[in-house]
């Protein structure tokens, strides 16, 4: 089955915006949150960084 191009186009300007200040900021937050995670490793911020790197994969691959 073929996958349908993907257009951001189409989607609400509400969206686009929302979807471009969360790709802006994910890296920083990424980063600040291995930091954190390297000084204090804790499980839940392991979690945390690895759902966070998840997301930053995500969005900077426009899968979201």
């Amino acid at each position: 089955m073929r996958r349908k191009n993907y257009n951001p186009y189409l989607l609400p300007p509400w969206l686009r915006k929302t979807r471009f200040y969360c790709r802006t900021i994910i890296l920083p937050i990424v980063i600040f949150q291995g930091v954190r995670v390297f000084i204090i490793p804790t499980t839940g911020d392991l979690i945390l960084l690895l759902l966070l790197g998840l997301l930053a994969y995500l969005l900077l691959t426009d899968w979201i």
